[in-house]
């Protein structure tokens, strides 16, 4: 079993900046796709930045949305079991539950991954 914990959510002014942090414990393994997806009240969780699992050709790929490019960093840190989220000029829009999620067969679709956390609220305020 895998447990990811988020941490780093809070309210924020729009155009500030915040860290997100997603912690694995468990069954780690830096060999699987990682990402970060959010979810507003009365809408589907939606694919906000991923990293893919190293394979033959890379040491993996980072995608982003289009809605964040430019503004979102996600990053991992093996020796620490830690996937990071690096949020700046945010938005109001940019306000949701943000979930880490570890071990999808496709970075990008929230329903192909295995494990999720419990999320952390981030609330951008205008």
């Amino acid at each position: 079993q895998v447990q990811l914990v988020e941490s780093g959510g809070t309210l924020v002014q729009a155009g500030g900046s915040l860290r997100l942090s997603c912690v694995a414990s468990g069954r780690t393994s830096s060999r699987v796709n990682m990402g970060w997806f959010r979810q507003v009240p009365g809408k589907e969780r939606m694919f906000v930045a991923a990293v893919t699992a190293p394979d033959t050709w890379s040491d993996g790929k980072i995608l982003y949305d289009d809605s964040v490019k430019g503004r979102f960093t996600i990053s991992r840190d093996n020796a620490k079991n830690t996937l990071y989220l690096q949020m700046n000029s945010l938005k109001s829009e940019d306000t949701a539950v943000y979930y880490c999620a570890k071990d999808g067969s496709i970075a990008t679709i929230g329903f192909a991954y295995d494990y999720w956390g419990q999320g952390t609220q981030v609330t951008v305020s205008s």
